[in-house]
């Protein structure tokens, strides 16, 4: 009896922590690194263990400077034989609060509520000048992510998303025909419907470097009760990164983005006077390329923070015009996650 028990001893002392290190080895062999997130600019493409929450602040700026139809850019001059108004530039600001919370180690929800500020500049065929503004809440998304397969570095995701019309649609300022002017299509914050938000994900790591590629939509099923759809718009992005420490990492990112005319029409809009309010000058695609950095902290009193970074401008444009084109973007992130 003393023998068998001694034995037992032995064996919890000794085959223990040998069943404990095999169990280790199963864990994954990449975690807690910088590229474990895609760059800034790519929303969903990781999930979490079951429990865990994060909580995300991303910046984006977009900046539009002069008109331009197809690959070719529109002096104001020209765009003002057409119309009696042109919009100059543009720029856009969006600060966009998120989090997400991992119901399973297969299932992560994620919601966004987005904080939008637009201000257009324009000039007049008299030669005068105005602004418009624009600011508030856009459109809340909710959105599921739903796990493929996860292997050894390898993951594959389905994100299934849908968005609720809490952007205002029906924004006014003051502008040469008058006060409280209705603003047209860009300055608006939301679509007005319903829409679905589809995505599917698949990343790579290895040991210093990562990849991955995306592709998704935004689908516009029906028109808001101003008469008019958003066009559906069609997004595929691939990036890849190397880790240059355990807590950073830089990377690179091309994007591509195609988008259709708006369905219907506003009637209180005159598509006769200026190009933003005309429903089938807004179609258009692109081609964006980006670089960034990841920063991580694994461990210490900053355990869980990441800070991100992106920078980047079109490759490639294409604009159902006259249409303001887009020449600089930003995006600036903090995630945390416990």
């Amino acid at each position: 009896m003393k023998s068998k028990q001694l034995s037992l001893i032995c064996w919890t002392l000794f085959a223990g922590p040998t069943l404990a290190h095999e169990e280790n080895e199963k864990e994954p062999r990449f975690s807690s690194r910088a590229d474990d997130h895609a760059p800034i600019g790519v929303m969903g493409e990781h999930k979490h263990k079951q429990g865990e929450v994060m909580f995300s602040y991303r910046y984006m700026h977009m900046l539009m400077d002069g008109n331009r139809d197809g690959t070719s850019r529109l002096s104001t001059g020209r765009v003002l034989q057409s119309f009696p108004v042109t919009p100059t530039d543009m720029e856009m600001h969006m600060h966009m609060f998120g989090a997400m919370y991992a119901v399973s180690d297969n299932v992560t929800l994620m919601g966004m509520v987005p904080y939008l500020i637009n201000t257009m500049d324009h000039v007049t065929g008299m030669g005068r000048r105005f602004s418009t503004r624009s600011e508030g809440i856009g459109d809340v998304r909710l959105t599921g992510i739903f796990t493929l397969f996860e292997e050894d570095g390898d993951t594959g995701l389905f994100n299934l998303g849908i968005s609720a019309p809490t952007g205002d649609i029906e924004p006014e300022d003051d502008t040469p025909a008058g006060n409280n002017v209705e603003l047209p299509y860009p300055m608006r914050l939301g679509s007005g419907t319903f829409d679905l938000h589809p995505a599917l994900t698949f990343t790579r790591k290895l040991e210093d470097w990562s990849w991955g590629a995306q592709v998704g939509a935004s689908l516009r099923f029906y028109k808001n009760r101003e008469d008019y759809a958003l066009g559906n718009q069609y997004n595929a992005t691939v990036w890849g990164a190397r880790r240059v420490t355990d807590w950073a990492s830089a990377s690179l990112r091309v994007a591509g983005s195609l988008w259709t005319d708006i369905r219907g029409a506003d009637p209180e809009l005159n598509p006769a006077m200026i190009s933003t309010a005309d429903p089938d000058t807004r179609g258009g695609k692109r081609i964006d390329a980006f670089v960034g950095l990841n920063l991580y902290a694994p461990e210490g009193g900053l355990k869980g923070n990441r800070l991100a970074l992106e920078v980047g401008g079109p490759l490639y444009q294409w604009l159902d015009g006259p249409q303001l084109e887009t020449d600089f973007l930003v995006q600036l992130g903090w995630q945390y996650s416990f």
